[in-house]
């Protein structure tokens, strides 16, 4: 049976794993990322391990090829530049350094355009040819696909949708400017949302004994889920800025779908009603009720079947 090879590498830990056609994860392993000053033993390290979680099922399979994903990853140029949460700075050739100990077509892209892929492969975009990705995890991250392609831009870095400006100087942002949808629409955001929540209304509220350092949305969702209306206000409040801002892409890309993943999507209606609403309202009338607002498809191994993708 023929596999792909999909590497996912965080900050923490470098995951992999091989996956046949239909998105079946046969073997996977992870090394950590961090151990290693020089890249250059990072990336021996990480051969050695796959090499050797291979050596288990190579009688049965074929490695066809090897697609990875990872923070600041450019697909034309097969490097990752200045991630800032990897040790490692300036420009890596990652594609170069892996060609030393396999001789396979080799892909890099950066994690929300794999997560697209992954969708387009094994997800609920299988058969469609516009759609969007938008990862919903502590930032923002999108995936374009227009008429069958991913969009990469000039350079390599289209899609960078979470630092389309929704408030002109509004929250500050880590790319550092001010307004950015990721600084709403995010984990980190709904965290920054629930305490604008507290100074605006009176409510009660559970929210309250928590301090900042401590609340993440997890934390939200579930008093949501208990009734608590700061927790509400906080969900409506962010789907409303995620509908707006979607409303706009949809009038540039035209898409059949777009799809919500990453931890804050686990919400579920919490997320995807109020966004749903929003985008209805703003959307032009020649686009209402033409765009379908999906979860993933993938529910387990999304990262590392996304990075596969890239070798199918």
């Amino acid at each position: 049976m023929k596999l792909a090879l999909g590497i996912d590498i965080g900050g923490t830990n470098t995951a992999f794993g091989f996956v046949d056609k239909e998105g079946n994860c046969i073997a996977e392993s992870k090394i950590p990322t961090q151990t290693r000053e020089n890249v250059e033993d990072y990336v021996a390290d990480l051969a050695m391990a796959i090499k050797t979680t291979f050596e288990d099922i190579k009688d049965e399979h074929e490695l066809i090829g090897i697609g990875i994903g990872a923070p600041n990853a450019n697909y034309l140029t097969g490097t990752i530049d200045s991630a800032a949460n990897l040790p490692w700075k300036g420009t890596i050739h990652l594609i170069d350094m892996l060609k030393e100990y396999f001789d396979l077509p080799i892909f890099i892209n950066n994690d929300a355009n794999a997560a697209a892929l992954g969708e387009m492969v094994y997800g609920n975009a299988k058969g469609m040819n516009n759609f969007i990705t938008i990862t919903l995890g502590t930032g923002l991250g999108s995936g374009i696909v227009i008429d069958g392609e991913m969009v990469y831009g000039h350079d390599g870095i289209a899609g960078e949708f979470g630092h389309v400006i929704v408030t002109p100087n509004g929250r500050q942002c880590g790319c550092g400017r001010r307004g950015c949808l990721e600084t709403y629409v995010s984990a980190t955001g709904v965290k920054r949302t629930a305490y604008k929540m507290l100074a605006l209304y009176n409510h009660e509220s559970k929210l309250r004994d928590i301090p900042f350092n401590e609340l993440n949305a997890k934390i939200v969702h579930n008093e949501a889920l208990a009734g608590d209306e700061i927790a509400l206000e906080t969900f409506r409040y962010t789907g409303e800025q995620l509908g707006h801002a979607l409303s706009n892409i949809v009038v540039i890309t035209n898409p059949e779908a777009i799809f919500l993943l990453g931890g804050l999507a686990k919400a579920g209606d919490y997320i995807f009603k109020p966004t749903r609403d929003a985008m209805e309202e703003n959307l032009m009338e020649v686009f209402k009720g033409k765009v379908k607002l999906l979860p993933s498809g993938i529910d387990t191994n999304a990262a590392i079947l996304g990075a596969s993708a890239m070798a199918w």
